[in-house]
């Protein structure tokens, strides 16, 4: 009989705990699940109320992977769902993270990345973030990531906005400017661009809007085009299906510049102690919605 972890007076079967899925480190699903019991008072927040997709990897990192927007078949019963219908008519049952068996039971399925919809069930419309997503190309570094990253919130700033990065977990920064539900999609996306293009101004030599990766010079991508209904980044906290078990982790400003944290430095091993000294450095983002300014 397989074995069974009670949570909130809620059984959740496990199965196959000793399945290595991250082959390097021989970290194990039941290194994930505890990894997900310990940074659930963190993560939580950032899930509930939020439609969920999971990246599952039942074989570990170097198996075959795939996208989940459907709950599965067999699923627990007591699972917060959400029914949304897309506007080609069809109808995904998500499931919403409201709590800590829903965490265990994800860690059950081998979920290794977590993404929540930039949009809550109350507004799935209109979202409350707006979102900038930069990774490196073939011939950027880092540190000019950072740069960026800098240049967009300095540019934010000086429109009276506050905003928030976090370390991907891949090889990049993302950085969240919570805004009150009041935009539609195409609002937010329209004033993401409208920042990018400035930024871009500023750093024509290291940065690109090119949607086509050929076209972009090897240059930090400017992508202002994750503000989308229904498209979704990591969770801060999550997971990243990646060698050395990376997590999205969220920084503080000062900490994003030459000599900071980079992609890699945190782990579901490490992350831990860190929450524990600083707490949820990014809590700020669920609570201080903006109004977008006109620009």
């Amino acid at each position: 009989m397989a074995p069974s972890l009670t949570v909130n007076r809620r059984e959740v079967r496990l199965t196959n705990l000793q399945r290595i899925l991250w082959p390097e480190e021989e970290l194990t699903k039941r290194d994930l699940i505890r990894y997900y019991i310990q940074v659930a008072p963190y993560l939580l927040p950032h899930l509930a109320n939020r439609p969920l997709v999971v990246q599952r990897f039942p074989r570990g990192i170097h198996g075959e992977g795939f996208y989940q927007k459907n709950i599965p078949a067999g699923a627990p019963c007591w699972l917060t769902t959400c029914p949304v219908s897309h506007r080609e008519g069809k109808v995904t049952r998500y499931v919403v993270a409201e709590n800590l068996e829903t965490l265990v039971w994800l860690g059950n399925q081998a979920c290794l990345e977590l993404h929540p919809w930039l949009s809550s069930l109350n507004h799935l419309e209109r979202p409350d973030f707006c979102v900038f997503d930069l990774d490196p190309m073939e011939n950027s570094t880092f540190d000019q990531v950072r740069q960026v990253a800098q240049a967009i919130r300095d540019t934010l700033e000086a429109l009276g906005l506050k905003s928030y990065p976090k370390l991907s977990g891949a090889t990049g920064i993302q950085i969240y400017l919570p805004v009150k539900p009041l935009y539609t999609y195409d609002q937010v996306r329209r004033f993401a661009e409208a920042v990018c293009l400035r930024v871009h101004e500023l750093l024509p030599e290291i940065t690109s809007l090119a949607r086509a990766v050929g076209e972009r010079g090897g240059k930090v991508y400017l992508d202002y085009l994750q503000n989308v209904y229904g498209k979704t980044l990591a969770a801060p906290y999550s997971p990243r299906p990646l060698p050395g078990a990376p997590v999205s982790m969220p920084l503080d400003w000062s900490e994003v510049g030459p000599g900071g944290p980079a992609p890699g430095d945190f782990t579901i091993l490490n992350a831990l102690p860190r929450l524990e000294r600083y707490g949820d450095r990014f809590a700020p983002v669920l609570e201080e919605k903006q109004e977008l300014p006109l620009i």
